[in-house]
């Protein structure tokens, strides 16, 4: 009876190793992409003069809408589409419209993406306005992706998700490592000396 179940316990403790281990495996295959991506812009983040990603170029142009598209409606005000998509389409603008304020004497539009900013500045008695546009290079699009900034609610879901599978990465790299008797000691204790380097730099440097 004792032999059936220590038979029991070890065909139980290598099939869950396998599959530990099979997941940590996948689990590193899915979020490859993801942890190269947000290492090497945690690098770029933390030393943006390095990669030139202070860098910006700045274009300010200037148009006219018709005076009567600032008239408010009494009930939806100003349309706000209508303007938004004719500067659109007329300065080649993208991204999402972030703020539109109306005030007595102009209207403020406002689009925004990753390493893209323009900002419309519209008078409302003659309809003239001016179109700031601030364009970043490809490092700071990847910074702003890196933050989840201006990148819309699909991309925050990525993040979210790439979080989740990294996470579930290290927990499966831990536990793999308490199958493996010789190494998990001396892992353990790496692990444990990482977070209180981890710390002490907090403690020191930042707290």
């Amino acid at each position: 009876m004792n032999g059936v179940s220590i038979r029991k316990r070890s065909t139980l403790y290598r099939k869950s190793a396998a599959t530990i281990r099979w997941l940590h495996i996948y689990l590193s295959m899915l979020g490859f992409t993801a942890l190269m991506f947000f290492s090497l812009t945690g690098i770029t983040l933390n030393h943006p003069t390095w990669f030139g990603a202070s860098e910006q170029r700045i274009v300010d142009e200037d148009g006219q809408l018709p005076v009567d598209w600032m008239e408010e409606d009494s009930a939806a005000g100003i349309n706000q589409l209508m303007i938004a998509e004719h500067l659109r389409q007329e300065h080649s603008l993208r991204g999402r419209v972030t703020e539109f304020e109306t005030s007595e004497f102009d209207v403020m539009v406002v689009f925004k993406s990753p390493g893209y900013a323009a900002d419309v500045f519209i008078n409302r008695d003659d309809g003239r306005y001016t179109v700031t546009t601030i364009t970043s290079g490809v490092v700071s699009i990847m910074n702003d992706l890196h933050k989840g900034r201006d990148s819309g609610p699909g991309w925050s879901i990525l993040i979210d998700a790439s979080a989740v599978i990294l996470m579930l990465f290290s927990i499966s790299g831990f536990a793999l490592l308490l199958y493996l008797k010789r190494r998990r000691l001396n892992g353990i204790v790496v692990a444990t000396l990482g977070t209180i380097a981890m710390i002490a730099v907090w403690g020191i440097w930042v707290h």
